[in-house]
């Protein structure tokens, strides 16, 4: 009866095993709608698998399907409630789910969005995601419910104190949506400076094209690409100077680079870079080279309607 005992558990936890690391493989291949079929049915029978219940909330939560995803991080923090990380995935659920309703819906659910990041922060002071999630919270409020740069700043000096990266970085958030940009770029680079990762990079590029200044962009992404070597900076050289019909030369030289070394790590179809050329051309006023790679970018995505407004451009030229 004992050994029955031990081959049933024994049974049992590696069908347990089983079904969660069948599901964590499928979310690791972006298959959340098989990973949520199996952790509902393997939940059917073991409802309080902590592991499978926050597992299955994740798996709604890639799908956008907030209400469920909330569901799941709610059971987990309300019988859990001193883990900090189940009190920010249920406000980060939360807060989804109120950029996809109306603004007056969002704003009875935006209370409880700030109270389970403030909860996460309190539970955990090394939570570094909690932390963040309110700085862009407090930023993007307005100051009549709740929005406060200085509570921003609070929470990114917490962070500079976690991370340096990430309270730089946070820093250069606030001051850039406070239309501080002096100080948004002082930080941002210091971010860089100091751990110099593609996403700190990125944020200085965003920045710089956000505020007009494409040369200062394009010699941002040429120091990343030197630091980098990622093929992807190419296009994204390319892309600003056709954005801005600035350094062309420059521009279609990247473009053609990023094509001839372009991998499925890169990110950006080819269909996007023949567009880019085009819109060199167009600029340099060589109808036929322009016209040329913008078919070719119609061929690899026809149903990408600005490059079909991008040749009614063209042929007008």
């Amino acid at each position: 009866m004992n050994k029955f005992l031990w081959i049933f558990f024994v049974s049992a936890f590696c069908f347990s095993q089983s079904s969660k690391d069948n599901a964590k493989s499928y979310i690791s291949d972006k298959n959340y709608k098989k990973a949520q079929q199996e952790l509902t049915s393997y939940l059917e029978s073991n409802s309080t698998d902590i592991e499978a219940i926050e597992l299955l909330g994740d798996a709604y939560g890639y799908q956008k399907k907030w209400d469920e995803a909330i569901e799941q991080y709610e059971r987990l923090k309300d019988n859990y409630p001193n883990n900090a990380n189940y009190h920010y995935k249920y406000g980060g659920a939360l807060g989804m789910k109120a950029l996809s309703i109306s603004k007056i819906k969002a704003l009875g659910i935006i209370g409880d969005v700030k109270k389970a990041f403030l909860r996460a922060a309190e539970l955990d002071p090394k939570h570094i995601d909690a932390r963040w999630a309110l700085v862009e919270l407090y930023v993007s409020l307005p100051g009549i419910i709740g929005g406060s740069n200085s509570k921003a700043l609070k929470y990114a000096n917490e962070l500079q104190n976690l991370s340096k990266v990430d309270g730089y970085l946070a820093k250069g958030y606030v001051y850039e949506y406070d239309d501080e940009p002096e100080l948004a770029e002082k930080y941002y680079k210091l971010a860089i400076k100091v751990g110099g990762s593609v996403t700190c990079y990125e944020k200085l590029t965003n920045f710089y094209e956000s505020n007009d200044q494409p040369d200062k962009a394009i010699g941002n992404l040429e120091e990343a690409q030197q630091k980098h070597q990622r093929n992807a900076m190419h296009y994204q050289i390319g892309k600003v100077c056709a954005d801005y019909n600035i350094q062309l030369d420059k521009g279609e030289k990247c473009l053609k680079a990023y094509l001839s070394n372009h991998s499925a790590k890169d990110g950006v179809p080819k269909a996007w870079a023949y567009y880019r050329l085009a819109q060199i051309y167009k600029h340099k006023k060589n109808k036929a080279e322009a016209l040329k790679w913008i078919d070719k970018a119609i061929t690899g995505l026809p149903e990408i309607e600005v490059f079909q407004e991008e040749k009614k451009t063209i042929n007008k030229l």
